[in-house]
């Protein structure tokens, strides 16, 4: 016989407790099957960590078959509403899954590639519960892939996902329902208890009695109704063992509630009726408050609206560069080797071959010929081709694929980890701090302040200040850096930018201006085909040097090169016309290296046989000789290229000698940043963004110079606007300046919280007060934050 005081036994796989018939395997407890059949998989496929981020972090998982259940995915016309891309058998697909809720979830999700080889990139957007799976159809049907993430119990809403997602403005109206009942509620309470207010001292027995249950029936609605959002979230992340802030507002609005029954029940008392209904209208107009607050100071709307990518469009037969914002539907637009398909379009002329690695992770190239239908994300790897626009550019969508784009993510830095685990504590502590004014006070004989202490300390302390004092700033320093012309791809980046100390520069188009060259030609006479054939070979490429010779030819005839190459970093080579050109570094051209260094060269050899080189004179950015003085002696700066020292003399008088490094390749940049971080250096590197790619991921912060035809690089941090060069040092110390008002905004919220927790648990602050003061504060943070961060902004970067 099984003896009633039997141990309890936890599962290892969600942690709930496995009953009196446990299943075993290896020796491990699980309450179900299923949940040892998830922890099997896991296993077998060396998912150990998803166990190590956190204490048994998987929900518990129903043992269910799913037969026919999702059937209908299998059908196309189903498919098509949830696939949001499609190339070949890649596709790429969006769900909501509202159970992710943790490290573990995340670690998981965006590991699923090791479940299933047909899955090739997962990427999991916490905050709006969303994941975005890229899978090859001919390896796991979109049916298969929704069971799988089914088993392992992340269902899918696919209700939402078919839908046209109308959730946003229906989540308003919810808590608009709920405050018109709190409010209407709290208002005829206030009625029934206003007699007793002016008069100072209770009604007869009757009326009292009387006003008291009328108040009482009034408030059901509001405890039950209204602030049910707030039980439902303290429960669930208690659920997922995780105390959030709603567990000590549900705590106070419970306690009020409980003692307001047994008060009129019993006929004791009048009850908290009035100051019930207070708080949780307060705290609902607060909570629409701050997310109204936030939706207009939203940070990311305004900032995708001004991002700077430059497109060539044909207009008349001539070649014009417009910004994205300008493109409209039916425009040509020419894309060049390494540009980006800036949105949906149907290729007109030449060969395209699409890397959508920046869209899907998949870099292997698409070959499109005129008429294939080609997505916004993709990168031409080619020849230059010609696309007609099918759809209005999506800024928003390009910018998401820039930050999601996980080929080029960097360590984030600790600020705003430090502030997730303050407020993980917080609440914790402020519950103990409740419960011991309660204690104090009750001991004491005063039961009513115990209660209204315990309520006013749960709901006047709050960390809502400090988590939102980081985006605030930032996402503030965000907007004004883009108005001002820096743009930044995510608030962590302000962040990194503050802790640089290195600051690592290339010379051609960032030192430079890329299209005002002196060109100068060594070597045999060419003929006028030859001319036009470096013309037109050179136009394929966005490399500076490519663009100032370009330029300089631009009055020759364009011909389209049957075959075309460019080596990143040494050159390009191509066939035009039956002539087979290479335009490059002399190593690249003529595999050999000599000392030469009078200027930048471009070498040229045609059918194999060395023509000549251009020498290419450079013209300095305005105001380059003001950006290096005000960085001297707050950052070590250096200068790498991958031309000849014939700058040397030049640039001597800006950077140190030996912090002048020429002939390096790019793997040789990547390589000397990598050194530099060795030796504690925080290092920004700016550079081309095409050919310095692999420095510029190599840097803890890569930032790109937007010449007048800008050409977008994912692996860049931040873009600056060229005529913004000679403020780039205002950018940076501004930098620090932000990261000091989050320091601020923390100070304050401190504050508060000692102040208002002090004044509560001496029982001179009603709950009521502590429900207004509550939001209150988190609107004062970022109004400090925001205000401080706009007057700063226009002294330091003097803008207007």
């Amino acid at each position: 016989m099984r003896s009633n005081k039997q141990e309890k036994i936890n599962c290892v796989h969600c942690g709930a407790d496995c009953g009196n018939s446990p299943e075993y395997w290896n020796d491990l407890p699980f309450c179900c099957s299923g949940c040892k059949t998830v922890y099997q998989l896991l296993n077998e496929n060396k998912l150990y960590k998803y166990y190590d981020l956190e204490e048994t972090p998987g929900i518990k998982v129903e043992t269910t078959e799913f037969g026919n259940k999702y059937a209908f995915l299998d059908k196309e016309e189903v498919a098509e509403k949830l696939i949001s891309f499609k190339e070949g058998n890649i596709s790429k697909v969006r769900f909501f899954i509202p159970v992710i809720h943790c490290a573990s979830c995340i670690w998981l999700l965006e590991n699923m590639h090791t479940l299933n080889k047909g899955i090739k990139y997962s990427f999991v957007n916490f905050t709006k519960k969303e994941v975005d799976i890229t899978f090859d159809q001919s390896l796991i049907s979109l049916r298969q892939l929704v069971e799988l993430l089914s088993s392992l119990h992340y269902i899918p809403d696919l209700s939402l996902s078919l839908s046209d997602k109308k959730e946003e403005k229906k989540s308003y109206k919810k808590i608009l329902y709920r405050i018109g009942v709190a409010g209407f509620v709290f208002i005829n309470v206030m009625t029934y208890s206003l007699p007793a207010y002016f008069n100072g001292e209770p009604l007869n027995d009757k009326l009292q009695n009387l006003f008291s249950l009328l108040s009482y029936i009034l408030v059901i609605p509001v405890a039950l109704y209204s602030a049910s959002d707030y039980y439902i979230s303290a429960f669930k992340n208690l659920g997922k063992k995780n105390i959030s802030i709603d567990l000590p507002i549900a705590i106070g609005i419970i306690v009020l509630f409980l003692v307001t029954s047994y008060e009129v029940i019993s006929g004791v008392g009048p009850g908290y009726s009035d100051s019930l209904a207070g708080l949780v209208f307060f705290l609902l107009i607060g909570k629409w408050y701050q997310g109204k607050t936030y939706e207009a100071l939203s940070f990311d709307r305004n900032y995708k609206s001004y991002f700077p990518i430059a497109v060539t469009k044909i207009n008349k037969q001539l070649e014009e560069s417009i910004l994205l914002e300008h493109i409209e539907v039916d425009d040509v637009l020419v894309v060049r080797n390494k540009e980006l398909i800036p949105a949906d379009s149907e290729m007109v002329e030449g060969e395209g071959r699409i890397d959508y690695s920046f869209v899907t992770g998949e870099s292997t190239p698409v070959i499109k010929n005129a008429g294939d239908f080609i997505y916004a994300g993709g990168r031409q790897m080619g020849g230059i081709i010609k696309v007609k626009v099918k759809a209005e550019v999506n800024q928003s969508h390009l910018t998401k694929l820039w930050n999601q784009d996980k080929t080029y993510q960097k360590p984030t830095d600790s600020l705003k980890s430090l502030s997730d685990t303050i407020s993980k504590y917080f609440t914790l502590i402020i519950i103990v701090i409740a419960l011991a004014g309660f204690i104090f006070w009750f001991l004491k004989g005063e039961f009513e302040t115990a209660i209204f202490v315990f309520t006013a300390v749960l709901i006047v302390a709050c960390p809502c200040a400090l988590a939102l004092s980081i985006p605030f700033t930032f996402g503030n320093t965000m907007r004004i850096f883009g108005k001002a012309g820096l743009y930044i791809k995510n608030t962590e980046v302000i962040e990194k930018l503050s802790h640089i100390n290195t600051i690592v520069f290339d010379k051609t188009g960032t030192l430079t201006k890329p299209n005002e060259n002196r060109i100068g030609y060594v070597g045999r006479k060419l003929s006028k085909e030859e001319i036009a054939g470096i013309y037109s070979l050179a136009k394929q490429s966005t490399h500076p040097l490519s663009i100032a010779l370009a330029t300089h030819f631009k009055q020759n005839s364009y011909q389209p090169p049957e075959h075309f190459v460019e080596v990143a970093g040494r050159g390009i080579y191509g066939k035009v016309v039956n002539l087979k050109i290479k335009l490059g570094s002399q190593e690249y051209v003529t595999q050999s290296q000599t000392d030469t260094n009078i200027a930048t060269m471009v070498f040229v050899s045609i059918n194999d046989e060395l023509a000549g080189h251009f020498k290419i004179g450079n013209q300095y950015r305005d105001g380059l000789e003001n950006v290096i003085g005000n960085l001297k002696g707050k950052f070590a700066l250096y200068m790498v290229s991958g031309d000849n020292d014939s700058e040397k003399q030049n640039l001597e008088p800006l950077f140190e000698k030996s912090n002048l490094l020429f002939n390096q390749k790019p793997g040789d940049k990547a390589a000397f940043i990598a050194k530099l971080q060795q030796q504690s250096s925080h290092v920004l590197m700016t550079g081309d963004g095409l050919n310095d790619a692999g420095a510029l991921m190599q840097s803890d912060v890569a930032l790109t110079i937007a010449n007048k035809v800008y050409h977008f690089s994912p692996a860049s941090d931040a873009v600056l606007e060229a005529d913004k060069f000679n403020i780039l040092a205002r950018f940076i110390h501004f930098t620090k300046t932000s990261l000091a008002i989050v320091k601020a905004s923390f100070a304050i919220s401190f504050l508060y919280n000692i102040i208002g927790i002090s004044f509560a648990i001496t029982g001179n602050l009603s709950p009521i007060v502590a429900a207004i003061l509550m939001p209150v504060s988190s609107v004062s943070v970022v109004a400090f934050a925001t205000f401080v961060t706009r007057i700063t902004g226009k002294i330091k970067l003097r803008i207007k």
